[in-house]
């Protein structure tokens, strides 16, 4: 059982986190099933909530498709890969029918690749996207910004955390 989530949703949030869970076990890994879970529980909180419509394995398939897509899923090159095909065959929805929920689901919950709140921790490293912010004008990784500017920067929620210090290098 989630925190936070309204009495009349809890049924409904039960039932898609159990179908995001059983789907999670099998494909995924446990970061992919927390971010999932995370985006069930925001829908569920919205007001009115989308989940009063529609069944719970679109909108589970749906979770699913969004957060894997946000997240490479679809790349091999991935440690967790997968098809479209075998993210909505569990499921039996056709895979438009998954993209388009997916799509709405981004709308809803702002999934960019930008967004470190929709990003599996693994990755958020590795994201250029998450560490780009515009300095005197220019987009600049915060990485290599002078530590005082790091700290300004996560203050105002633009990184997702103070990196610690680069050693440098001793030259051979």
């Amino acid at each position: 059982m989630a925190g936070n989530i309204p009495k009349e949703m809890q049924d409904t949030y039960d039932t898609i986190a159990s179908l995001i869970t059983d789907f999670s076990k099998q494909y995924l890994d446990e970061d992919y099933e927390a971010l999932c879970l995370h985006a069930l529980e925001k829908l569920c909180r919205k007001r009115p909530s989308p989940l009063k419509s529609g069944r719970a394995k679109t909108w589970a398939c749906g979770i699913i498709y969004a957060i894997g897509s946000n997240n490479f899923i679809f790349d091999r090159s991935m440690k967790v890969h997968l098809t479209a095909a075998q993210i909505v065959e569990p499921f039996g929805i056709a895979k438009t029918t998954a993209q388009t929920k997916a799509s709405d689901i981004r709308k809803m919950l702002k999934i960019t690749y930008s967004n470190a709140e929709w990003c599996l921790p693994s990755l958020i490293d590795s994201n250029p996207e998450i560490w780009t912010v515009l300095y005197n004008g220019f987009a600049v990784d915060a990485r290599w910004l002078p530590r005082e500017l790091q700290i300004i920067c996560y203050e105002k929620g633009l990184i997702p955390y103070v990196p610690e210090p680069k050693e440098p290098k001793d030259p051979e």
